[in-house]
């Protein structure tokens, strides 16, 4: 059966990336697509951290509302953007496959963050990333970078900064890869939850929408993202704290790795890890609340 949908995107150049991306395979199943770009609160704020303002749940408010009052069908999310409860009457209805998960290190002078001398300054607005690169390299200044990609790499441009942290997914859906100077490690950066992967949400109870959308989800990505997902929820569900998880499939099994620090206490991470034989989302999550105690047990909070 083919539908008439919209979608609701923020209007940043690589949320219409996403959003196009998505129109353009739906269309391919003969459904009428349109788009209906919107300004978000995480849009609109840019002079405050995201942890200090309500988090990147900012990000998807408007949208959701779109969904909400019938404006919108569905709504595409970067998925390490949306928060760990939806509201009610909202559902993720589909994870597509996973981008590049890692950070990037991008830098016009120099190549990794191995190079930088002491007290050398690195934009980053993410918790996460903030207490990862403190157990790296304790000597550097880590200081608020906000604002969509373009913006960022602007900053960076104009000289405010030695190196920026970024997700790899966005500068390679975006054609700009060649501004990557370095991939970190996934054990030296763990990636945010959902980090590299869409995610579509809509209204509960849309049948036809749900059936429509199911051939671009990716159990394998949905699963793994369930799992990391699960972590943030059991820590207290916030994707402004600053922790890290990542799960990544060994034949039949999920392993799931996750880390914690103090943004203002000792560089030191809390690490925990864990791993499950997962062919369902309940599996899945029960795996991620595992982890989340192992974490809880070595002191994070």
């Amino acid at each position: 059966m083919s539908l008439s949908i919209t979608i609701a995107t923020r209007e940043s150049r690589l949320a219409l990336w996403q959003a196009e991306h998505v129109r353009a395979l739906l269309t391919q199943r003969g459904h009428s697509v349109r788009l209906l770009g919107m300004t978000t609160q995480g849009d609109q704020i840019l002079d405050r951290t995201l942890s200090k303002v309500g988090g990147k749940g900012l990000f998807v408010k408007e949208l959701e509302a779109a969904l909400e009052d019938g404006r919108a069908d569905i709504a595409v999310h970067s998925l390490k953007d949306v928060p760990m409860e939806l509201p009610a009457g909202l559902q993720l209805a589909c994870v597509m496959a996973r981008e590049d998960p890692r950070d990037a290190w991008v830098s016009p002078a120099h190549a990794s963050l191995d190079e930088l001398p002491a007290g050398a300054v690195v934009g980053t607005s993410s918790l996460r990333r903030t207490v990862l690169l403190r157990a790296l390299r304790p000597d550097l200044r880590i200081e608020p970078l906000r604002g969509n990609l373009d913006t960022r790499l602007r900053k960076l441009d104009e000289g405010r900064y030695a190196g920026i942290v970024l997700a790899a997914a966005g500068l390679k859906r975006l054609g700009l890869a060649a501004r990557i100077r370095h991939i970190f490690d996934s054990d030296a950066m763990l990636p945010a939850a959902g980090q590299g992967a869409l995610g579509i949400e809509i209204r509960a109870g849309r049948g036809e929408l749900t059936q429509a959308l199911a051939p671009l989800a990716d159990q394998p990505t949905w699963l793994a993202v369930a799992a990391e997902r699960a972590v943030s929820r059991a820590m207290g569900g916030s994707c402004s704290m600053p922790l890290a998880a990542h799960a990544t499939r060994q034949g039949e099994r999920l392993h799931l790795r996750a880390a914690w620090g103090d943004p203002e206490g000792a560089p030191v991470l809390v690490r925990a890890e864990g791993e499950a034989q997962v062919s369902t989302l309940a599996q899945a999550e029960a795996l991620g609340e595992r982890v989340a105690a192992g974490l809880r047990a070595g002191g994070a909070r």
